[in-house]
């Protein structure tokens, strides 16, 4: 981890520079490539940017300076976070006393509401200015975090276009940017170019499995995952089954691909998963941003959550509305099957798998109609992301 500098550039009302200094926490994958994409907004805006914190190589590639990696806050579950909360509270103690010194003009906090609302709070009542990214989903889980993210942030970004008003409700300022996910997946994904990057054949039948990418979700979901995908194989001996995997990750992907047998039968790749969705027919995904990339590239799926039992049992209470997965949340129904905790057994995950394989030439109405519903969610999702947050971002600047 590299030292802290002593000061930052400063801007303001007062400032010495015509570029901002930023500080920013992403916690987990998705958050380090959601940040990314604000990244290159706000360079393009502010060419001279300094940004700082908390971060992972989609940010650190941008030129941000991560005094820890985002990995450190990848854990998910009320049980998994118990045994890291040493660490976590440590991490953000520490990051806290840096960020009181050096004042950035503002704190911008993605996703990792668990981590960054106090953190948020703690800087606000110290007058440094603060943006989270990505409102915290009040409309699915936890409603009593309204009143904290109140008290904690000056502005929010929202993703989904019914956030703000929601929001506005309870006297948070928001402004709806679009989903940066949106603009970066194409309308009509390139499948053949896809298939020809990871060496599979235009008319392969191929499906892809996303386990997750934090250690809990692998533990919990990565054997479960590949008892499935032989269990289809077994069925469709012809199928290519194509694994991206966080490369941190990777090690443990492949010890479980292995345990449960399937290990020299799939293709694990690192890192590719935009390719490895392109490419692919259907997807057994985990629960997560990740289905909604899913979505954008228009690919039926099945949807996944396994947890700790006590995480579970604790989740499931604070739980709003009937859907889990982000796709069927949007659309207000289950467009795609979700298979969760005791419910997520390797034959029925197959199960569900095979019968959107076998859709594709039994129903194709059925891909038709879950290919439409998904380009419609895009197209309600596609805005000039960094051109909003950035003027967002500006306003809240000038004060």
């Amino acid at each position: 981890m590299p030292d802290a500098p002593s000061s930052l550039p400063a801007r303001g009302v007062a400032g010495t520079s015509k570029d901002p200094a930023f500080a920013m926490v992403a916690g987990e994958t998705s958050g380090d490539l959601l940040a990314g994409l604000l990244l290159d907004g706000c360079r393009a805006r502010w060419p001279g940017l300094t940004a700082v914190g908390i971060g992972g190589p989609q940010m650190t590639g941008r030129g941000f300076s991560a005094w820890w990696p985002s990995e450190k806050l990848a854990v998910r579950g009320y049980v998994e976070v118990l045994r890291h909360y040493r660490e976590i509270v440590g991490i953000r103690r520490q990051l806290r006393q840096r960020l009181l010194q050096l004042r950035p003009d503002v704190f911008i906090g993605v996703d990792a509401p668990d981590f960054n609302l106090d953190l948020e709070a703690d800087l606000k009542a110290a007058g440094i200015r603060t943006v989270h990214f990505i409102s915290p989903s009040v409309w699915a889980w936890r409603a009593d975090r309204v009143e904290k993210i109140r008290r904690s942030v000056d502005h929010v970004l929202c993703i989904f276009p019914f956030e703000p008003a929601l929001l506005a409700q309870h006297g948070i300022a928001a402004t709806y940017v679009g989903h940066p996910l949106a603009g970066m997946i194409p309308m009509q994904p390139d499948k053949a170019a896809a298939r020809q990057a990871l060496g599979l054949a235009a008319g392969d039948r191929v499906l892809a499995v996303l386990p997750g990418s934090r250690r809990s979700e692998i533990q919990y979901l990565a054997d479960r995952f590949f008892r499935a995908a032989a269990l289809v194989q077994r069925a469709q001996p012809a199928i290519k089954i194509i694994v991206p995997a966080v490369p941190a990750l990777r090690q443990q992907i492949e010890q479980a691909a292995r345990e449960a047998g399937v290990g020299s039968q799939v293709q694990i790749v690192t890192g590719q998963s935009h390719t490895v969705l392109a490419a692919c027919d259907v997807t057994l995904i985990a629960s997560g941003t990740a289905t909604l990339e899913a979505a954008l590239f228009k690919r039926p799926m099945v949807i996944a959550y396994n947890m700790n039992w006590l995480s579970w049992q604790i989740m499931r209470r604070k739980k709003l509305q009937p859907w889990v997965g982000l796709p069927n949340i949007l659309c207000r129904d289950f467009v795609v099957p979700e298979l969760l905790q005791d419910a997520a057994t390797p034959q029925a995950l197959a199960a569900a798998v095979l019968q959107w394989i076998d859709a594709k030439i039994s129903a194709p109405e059925k891909i038709a109609a879950v290919e439409q519903r998904f380009t419609q969610l895009h197209h309600e999702l596609q805005r000039d992301t960094a051109q909003l947050a950035t003027d967002a971002i500006q306003n809240i600047l000038e004060g």
